[in-house]
Order: C-alpha cells, then structure tokens, then sequence
C-alpha cells in the first residue's frame, strides 16, 4: 500500500510556528566546550561538529525538539512497501554556493557515508540502504535490505554536493540556514545567515560559537556577557545558580544522553561478565549523580532512556553493593593472600586502570572517586586522565582501555545507543562485546515496523546487557540551556542541544 508520510504544507506550517525562537539581536555568541573537529556533516564526531554542520548543511529531514521526523530538504516521501522510500524533494533547491541541489547530490551523500573507506562514523545507521536510485532531478528512491524502523530519526544528516572540489572539513558548502565566515582553530566558528536556505534566512544574520573548554570559565564568560548562550556540559553548582537566577533564561529538560561505564570485554581481566559485576558493584551511582554532579543527571537502571517507549523499570543492571562486590571477588578467587591490602590470585595482583578525559572536570573526579572505592575493595586501581582527542581517538576507540568513563548524546531511538556499539563487530563496540542473542534481538529491533515488538526486542537486549554489563549506565543526562533574556526572544530548545532554535528556524 503506498503511504504518503509528510507532505511540505505540513512543513511550511511548522516553520511559521516555530517562528516563535527568533533572536531578539542581529548577533548571537554561544559557548562551546570543544572545537569542531570537521565541519563536514557525514565526519562530525563532536557535539560542536554535529551542532554547526546542521546550520551549515540540512538534511532530508529535520528532527522536532520531541524527535519527529519532518520534511527539510524532501517536501515529501512514499513507502511504497516496507523495504523501499521514494523522497521528493523541493523545487529549485541550491547550495550556497549557488549550484543547484539533486537527487545526484543525495545519492553521492549516503554513498561516501556506506563506502568503508570513508571510514564515517555513523555508517552503521545506513547499513541497512541497499541502493539509492535517481528516479528524476527531484526524486531519489532508498531500496532497504530490510525494514528498518529507525531510519527517519537519521535522516537528518546533511546532504553535501557531488561535484565539489573543496575540503568539506575546513570548507564547507551546504544546503542549510547560515554558511561559514571563518574558522580559528581552537577559538571560534562565525557564521553567517545564508539567503539560499529554501525556508529563508534566519533571524540572527552572524552567530559566533566562541571555544571554551573549561566549564566554570564558559558560565564566568556568560556571567560577564561575553556569551549570550551556553547550554551542557556545565558545573552543577553553575547550573543550579543560573536556574535560580530571574534575570537569566533557562530551558532545563531531560536529555538524550548517558554517561556510562565501557568495560572492555576482550582485556583478560574483564572477560568474565562476574568480574564485570563485581566492579559494577563498586559503582555507588547515587554519590556520582546526587553530590559530584549534585543531582542535575538521573541515576539510570538499563541502557533504554526513560523517555523511551522502549523503557521498562523492570530491567535493573546491578547497583551498589560493597560487600557482595568483595564475596564475587572472593568466589573469582581474588583474594588478599599476603595481608597487604591487594587482592591478587595465583600471585597475581588485581591491577584495574579507570580512564576518561580531561574537559570534563565532574567525570575526572568521578572516575578518581571509582578509584577510592575500587582501592577499598582491595583493588589496585589506577586512573589515567587525557585530553578527549587521545582518549577517544588514540585510546579508547583503539580498544587499548579496561574501564573507560565516557557518554553517548543523541539517542534519538534505542537503535542509535546500542546497535553499532553493541553487536558483534560493529562499528563503535569499542569494548569488543559479542552475544550471539543480543546480535539477534538488536537486528529484530531494527527490523520490526511495530513498535511494540521492537520495545519486546529491545527490553530483552537491555536485560542481557544489564546481566553481562559491556555497558554500566552510571546515568541518564539532563539537559540544560541559559541565555540572556535581552539577546533572545522566545527559544526553542532541543534535547538533542542543536542550534536552530536559537536563530529563529525550529529547533
């Protein structure tokens, strides 16, 4: 049965009513807590890449502050069955740069994504696309090698032109409502509103993003007006002050994040699910979240979100408790045989090293704090504390670590936390985890159309997870945005953190 999805009259109603957002000045300047490290769309790793390179580009779709898929670039689309959409897209769209927009250019988009040397990070959410066919300059048919529920909530990614000779990285062109003015490397990204952009310019005609890496330092810069905006990471202390402050506006919302544990499962130590539930054990999640983050996250329980229709409370991954940690170390036959307070077993000492990264001064002292209470468990636990482009990249994403504190943003569907970073394989299971049945109910919560049948899928995935821990979810992310009442009107705000309800174009 052919299904018309969306239609652009439905679109357009929605931009006038997301109006609303528009900046109450010409100029806008948003605090970031780490440079871009590309600015091409298909590339972006960072949340700052992400946020800028979704001004600069647009997708087929833009995702609504509550995660609905709505047209951008495609007026509108058709399943003719559930392995194929045809999208059409808008007439007379061009790039930037004046070159016009085509189904070629979408094609050429999701290709380079699916070649593997191109080595993009989110190629995983693209698997599924079998083939991409012109049908007409405007129209472009996505042929799945299965259904796959989820696609919508990425199609948001930004369509780069085919026949560009530049760096996408350092130069970009795109389809989106602002351009690039310059770039200082490790300073700021000036954008400028762009007179291309189909549903017309934004509001704020050039939008600074100013590099602050230190969290106390970005909210003193806003404190003293030198940023009009500044959103998470921040200090907890900072975030309960802003919120209380009258005279400064905030959007406080639960976010699309999670801050977890990535035990890798291929390190010797760690091979052993129990041993990962003992020191899962030793995790007191609720002095994380309540005195060093002082209660801005949410203790989490499994690794479906709550504000998933996948969430079910029943599924508990273990939470804290020293003495039956110490009774699993002891039943591995980790035990303190020579009295110097060291567990070791066949003389070898139990050794355990913690790492996250250096920006982010409440996960360094959360890790520190993990290596308090693993030492008083007779561990001998170490941490190792590095810049994020060593830690990711050069550490972590090399699967060199044993217990790694990190996060994942942008959980706009279950899939998105856990089917690359989970199944066997995948392209960011970093941690090496393999289940033959979680493989399989990750791939049937990709696959089914009902979403009763994916939540079914995906709450027996999270209650293997939450049994053989790859993943310790330490908590569910808020969200949190502060801005000057008299830089902005109205704001839209965006879990997701994005910037286009800041510069009057829905969130």
């Amino acid at each position: 049965m052919k299904t018309k999805l969306w239609t652009g009259v439905a679109a357009a109603a929605l931009l006038a009513a997301g109006a609303h957002g528009a900046a109450a000045q010409d100029s806008l300047t948003i605090g970031a807590d780490v440079d871009a490290g590309t600015l091409d769309p298909r590339l972006a790793r960072d949340t700052t890449a992400y946020r800028v390179a979704n001004l600069i580009s647009a997708g087929l779709v833009h995702l609504t502050p509550n995660l609905e898929a709505v047209p951008d670039l495609a007026e509108s689309w058709e399943t003719p069955d559930d392995t194929t959409v045809v999208f059409t897209l808008r007439e007379g769209l061009t790039f930037s740069d004046g070159s016009p927009l085509t189904a070629e250019d979408v094609i050429y988009t999701f290709e380079t994504i699916l070649d593997e040397s191109f080595n993009a990070p989110q190629r995983g959410l693209f698997t599924p696309i079998e083939s991409l066919e012109a049908v007409d300059d405007r129209t472009v048919q996505f042929n799945l090698s299965a259904p796959y529920a989820p696609l919508f909530s990425y199609l948001d990614i930004g369509i780069v032109p085919s026949d560009y000779d530049g760096d996408m990285a350092l130069e970009p062109v795109g389809a989106g409502p602002m351009v690039l003015d310059s770039w200082t490397r490790g300073s700021e990204l000036v954008l400028t509103a762009s007179d291309s952009y189909w549903a017309g310019a934004p509001e704020v005609d050039t939008l600074v993003v100013r590099v602050v890496g230190d969290n106390s330092a970005r909210a003193q810069a806003f404190e003293a007006g030198d940023l009009d905006v500044i959103q998470s990471p921040l200090s907890p202390n900072d975030i309960q002050r802003f919120a209380a402050d009258e005279a400064v506006g905030s959007e406080i919302l639960a976010g699309l994040g999670v801050t977890y544990l990535n035990f890798n499962t291929t390190d010797p130590l760690l091979q052993d699910p129990r041993m990962r539930q003992a020191l899962a054990m030793l995790v007191d999640q609720e002095t994380i979240v309540n005195q060093i983050y002082e209660g801005v996250d949410q203790v989490a329980n499994s690794i479906i979100l709550p504000s998933s229709w996948a969430y079910d409370e029943a599924v508990q991954q273990p939470t804290f408790d020293m003495e039956g940690a110490m009774a699993m170390l002891d039943d591995l036959g980790w035990t303190d045989s020579d009295g110097d307070g060291i567990r070791d077993r066949d003389g070898t000492p139990l050794a355990i090293e913690i790492a996250t990264h250096s920006e982010d001064p409440n996960r360094v002292q959360s890790v520190e704090f993990l290596q308090a209470m693993f030492q008083s468990a007779g561990i001998d636990a170490s941490v190792r504390i590095t810049d994020w482009p060593s830690f990711s990249s050069g550490y972590v994403q090399q699967g060199e670590h044993q217990v790694a504190l990190l996060g994942w943003l942008r959980i706009t569907d279950p899939d998105r936390l856990v089917y690359g970073q989970l199944t066997t394989g995948g392209g960011l299971n970093w941690g090496g985890y393999s289940n033959p049945e979680v493989d399989r109910l990750l791939e049937a919560g990709r696959t089914a159309l009902d979403q009763d049948a994916r939540a079914d899928a995906y709450r027996r995935a999270a209650t293997i997870i939450a049994e053989e821990l790859p993943y310790y979810i330490i908590s569910y992310q808020g969200y949190q945005l502060f801005y000057d009442p008299e830089a902005l009107g109205e704001v839209e705000a965006s879990p997701r953190g994005g910037f286009r309800g800041l510069i009057g174009m829905p969130g």
